[in-house]
């Protein structure tokens, strides 16, 4: 080919198309469609073709930004990118699977606002969602800042949504709703219900230090929602810089819970030995005991259960600084590690509004040198780090100093009391778990989760337990200050049903060593980091079957989320082998009990398991 032929030809690839350009799925299942005018601001839509039917699952939805020194509002479109495949191939050290793979057609859009200055947006169409970012280029300015993003998903009017109110916590229920509620702030993720059985669940990741953690926030129209900032984000960067990926996952809800495309789209591990990093089970004192760290005695009964469980871990929660009653904190540790315990400690962020103790040890790195280099001493290998002040960037900047100087010292990290996660679990292996949920604490609080708890449960692996590991502390049999009205089948369940790579079992040690031998075998040997998942039936806040591979073994979850007696069904597609053994742990005749029997079955047959109100039940096959 002449050279004024291969010119003119690359030019064409990246000539601009005014009107639509579309964007679609290795599979063919999802259609991203960009309207495009000129000087005008961008919207795009999506469509859905799982079934027998086109589903609209955005309709026109904006694009654009507004910076301290542009107006990326109003936008011409420049050129366009050939399409590219982009392939996600890699292994996880904790989660929901272990060897990630995804595919998907890239494509890049850029665009020039009234002054000249371009703006690049990146979209990515894969087999179960799509992911965009916003770039810009160099430019002369040193610094700038975000002042409004103008993204909105526009979704169709009165579909079924779960959308938390946002708080920086993300200590909020997912209530069901079929409209948004005008002038209100919502945190991530939220999920919709399209149309019959297609969903969308919206979030944001990868999350780097140029960024803060933005929110949804619905204007005039209950059904436009907004990325938003939060209201004291204070976002400085200099250029180049590219915003967080907005990640939309779409498709069955089977797609939503099975899918880590929050963790295709961020950046790879940066750790270069991560031999280190062990997820495991844990036993903690709070729950019973809010200020039971300050007794040595009682914190030996945490260790020998920990012993007597097979859990790798004990956490040392907050007040291990005012330790009485026998011992100090070097004491426990000591102690511990003499058990082949390995201790996990608690430390307050250094946020003015909360000052339980130790605090004010790790919010400076030269102060996290110190405190680190003794933690790794005394034998210490992980830290739990609570009372963040919210999602602005200099919070951002803060967890990731914090993954980054734990892991020089080979410590675990629990970030409690937090935002939720964004992808760092894979960035960054060493952050086990994010608390960012509703959980069983709040039973030491408020008697609201007492009624609640079981739709609150099954609506979390949906929507919150989707994006990364959620520290909810489950699996409770006795009370802490306020009843809890799950059953014991229940509450077994979200071992299996609540991914966490370190899973903190809140009960006190009574409330383990009087269960049934067949339950209490259970909770010493279930994993917590998985090969595999499967989702095998459920509903948002109504019910939820889970399956969880490990090595050879499949582990099934189930949860009643209604008030009802239920039945839930399993069937067993998932199975690698034609035939399996399942040891089943279900309801008993009342919510404090439970029924054990074997069953064997065969890969496609279905099973039907009574549950009882807010009930459930745990399996494993072999």
């Amino acid at each position: 080919m002449k050279k004024a032929g291969l010119f003119a030809l690359m030019l064409s690839l990246w000539l601009p198309s005014l009107g639509a350009t579309e964007l679609v799925s290795p599979n063919k299942k999802i259609k991203v469609v960009l309207e495009l005018q000129d000087n005008a601001q961008p919207q795009f839509k999506i469509h859905y073709s799982g079934g027998e039917k086109t589903v609209d699952v955005l309709q026109n939805s904006l694009l654009g930004l507004k910076t301290d020194k542009q107006d990326f509002s109003k936008l011409t479109l420049v050129s366009e990118s050939p399409e590219t495949q982009v392939r996600d191939d890699y292994t996880m050290l904790h989660g929901k699977r272990k060897h990630c793979q995804n595919t998907g057609i890239e494509k890049t859009f850029r665009f020039k606002n009234s002054s000249g200055n371009c703006i690049d947006i990146v979209f990515r169409v894969y087999n179960d969602g799509v992911a965009f970012r916003y770039l810009l280029g160099e430019y002369s300015d040193a610094r700038h800042s975000i002042t409004e993003e103008l993204t909105e998903f526009s979704v169709a009017e009165g579909i079924n949504r779960w959308v938390q109110p946002y708080n920086t916590g993300y200590e909020e229920f997912y209530p069901l709703a079929t409209r948004g509620s005008r002038q209100r702030r919502w945190g991530f993720p939220a999920l919709f219900n399209i149309e019959n059985d297609v969903f969308l669940l919206i979030t944001e990741a990868d999350i780097s230090r140029a960024n803060y953690g933005s929110l949804l926030f619905n204007k005039d129209n209950v059904n436009a929602y907004t990325v938003a900032m939060p209201s004291d984000a204070g976002s400085h960067f200099t250029t180049p810089w590219q915003s967080p990926w907005r990640v939309l996952i779409i498709g069955h809800l089977s797609d939503i819970v099975e899918s880590t495309l929050v963790t295709d789209v961020s950046g790879p591990c940066v750790l270069p030995d991560t031999s280190w990093i062990q997820p495991g089970p844990a036993s903690w004192i709070y729950w019973a005991h809010n200020h039971g760290t300050k007794n040595y005695k009682l914190l030996v009964e945490y260790v020998d259960l920990a012993v007597e469980m097979g859990w790798p871990y004990t956490l040392i929660d907050w007040e291990w600084d005012q330790m009485g009653n026998g011992g100090t904190i070097e004491d426990i540790v000591k102690y511990a590690n003499s058990k082949g315990i390995k201790p996990l400690m608690w430390y307050n962020s250094g946020t003015a509004w909360m000052d339980p103790t130790p605090n004010d040890r790790v919010n400076t790195a030269e102060k996290r040198v110190k405190e680190f280099a003794w933690l790794t001493t005394i034998g210490v290998y992980g830290i739990k780090v609570d009372f963040f002040s919210g999602d602005q960037q200099k919070t951002m900047n803060y967890y990731i100093s914090i993954l980054e100087d734990a892991a020089k010292y080979k410590l675990m990290v629990n970030f409690h009391g937090s935002t939720m996660p964004r992808g760092w679990q894979r960035t960054y292996p060493n952050m086990m778990t994010m608390e960012g949920v509703y959980g069983a604490e709040w039973y030491n609080n408020r008697p609201t989760l007492t009624n609640r708890a079981a739709a609150h449960n099954a609506t979390l692996p949906y929507t919150r337990n989707v994006v990364g590991p959620m520290d909810y502390t489950p699996v409770t049999f006795t009370d802490s200050q306020h009843k809890h009205i799950t059953s014991h089948g229940h509450e077994l369940a979200l071992s299996v049903v609540f991914e966490s790579a370190f899973q903190h079992f809140a009960d006190r040690p009574t409330g383990y060593r009087d269960l049934p031998e067949a339950p209490k075998q259970f909770l010493k040997t279930v994993p917590v980091a998985w090969d595999d998942t499967k989702l095998i039936d459920g509903y948002p806040g109504e019910k939820v079957v889970i399956a969880r591979k490990k090595g050879d073994l499949w582990y099934i979850g189930g949860l009643n989320g209604t008030d009802e007696a239920k039945t839930l069904t399993v069937t067993f597609d998932f199975l690698d082998n034609q035939t399996a053994e399942l040891v089943l742990i279900q309801d008993g005749t009342d919510d404090r009990s439970f029924e054990t029997k074997t069953v064997s079955v065969r890969k496609g047959q279905t099973l039907d398991i009574p549950c009882l109100p807010r009930g459930g039940f745990v399996g494993t096959l072999r």
